[in-house]
């Protein structure tokens, strides 16, 4: 039998097992249709739809991931998506970062006008700004090239990168900026000797943000592909898998858990950095 004082530990501890219950709940809700994708990467077309929700396979598929791999040419579209993924992170990262650092800690004429500016971009639907973009390359010859896309998909406003890069720097004492012009460090040395290395928590967000945003692209690297197939990239190439009278469905989970697994294994190392970017970024 319960005494008194255990039955009032208990009662005190009922939200935090109510709390417990639903996000155990929360959580196996969440994952589930990712553990089906996985589930019916090893099945097949037929068992797909007659299985319903079951998550066991009569029988593990594997040439699903051959088909994807081989047949439909994804390793080239990994290929190509990696590339244009990297060398667009890079050019973003480096340029919101020098964008972040001069709104961050220079105050001059015209800069809430800027940063006015940038913010109001936040409101301009994507679908408006891929006709000029398209315009633009068409006119230097860049629509059927990686290089046209790697452009395409780094121009944009960048305005959420921009501000946590600002916020940021913001934070980050004047002493450092004062010894360093002491030493003789200039503009550039400074930025890229002292503040760039300091923010590697915020870099490690915004380059997360924008491999995310890059990897699962679709409209440009459609419109930039349309002609050459081979340059596609992993979500482009998904339409491999849809024909005119039917869908390899089985197919198509195996190239979307190939298209998962570099952001999974991306997040799992970037994920305390991320963390620490954006706390940091929100507390300033």
């Amino acid at each position: 039998m319960m005494t008194a004082p255990r039955v009032r530990r208990l009662i005190r501890r009922l939200p935090w097992w109510i709390a417990t219950v639903f996000l155990i709940g929360a959580v196996l809700l969440w994952i589930f249709p990712f553990v089906w994708m996985l589930s019916a990467s090893l099945k097949d077309n037929t068992e797909v739809f007659a299985a319903g929700l079951n998550l066991i396979p009569e029988m593990l598929v594997w040439e699903n991931y051959g088909r994807a791999w081989e047949d439909a040419q994804f390793g080239r579209y990994l290929f190509n998506t990696v590339l244009v993924t990297v060398i667009t992170v890079i050019i973003v990262t480096l340029r919101c970062a020098a964008a972040g650092y001069v709104i961050g800690r220079y105050r001059f004429r015209g800069s809430r006008l800027i940063v006015g500016i940038l913010v109001a971009t936040i409101f301009v639907p994507t679908g408006y700004t891929i006709i000029p973009v398209v315009q633009v390359s068409l006119q230097l010859g860049l629509i059927d090239s990686l290089a046209g896309m790697i452009l395409a998909l780094s121009g944009g406003a960048n305005v959420a990168s921009i501000l946590i890069y600002a916020g940021y720097f913001r934070q980050l004492p004047r002493e450092l900026e004062e010894a360093a012009i002491v030493d003789g460090a200039g503009f550039l040395r400074t930025f890229l000797s002292i503040m760039f290395p300091l923010a590697m928590p915020v870099t490690a967000t915004v380059a997360l943000l924008t491999f995310l945003g890059t990897w699962n692209a679709f409209f440009l690297p459609l419109v930039f592909t349309f002609s050459r197939p081979e340059l596609r990239t992993l979500s482009v190439g998904m339409q491999a898998f849809i024909g005119q009278d039917a869908v390899d469905w089985s197919g198509m989970t195996a190239a979307g858990i190939i298209s998962i697994v570099p952001v999974v294994l991306l997040f799992f190392f970037l994920q305390r950095y991320f963390v620490e970017g954006i706390a940091g970024a929100v507390k300033s």
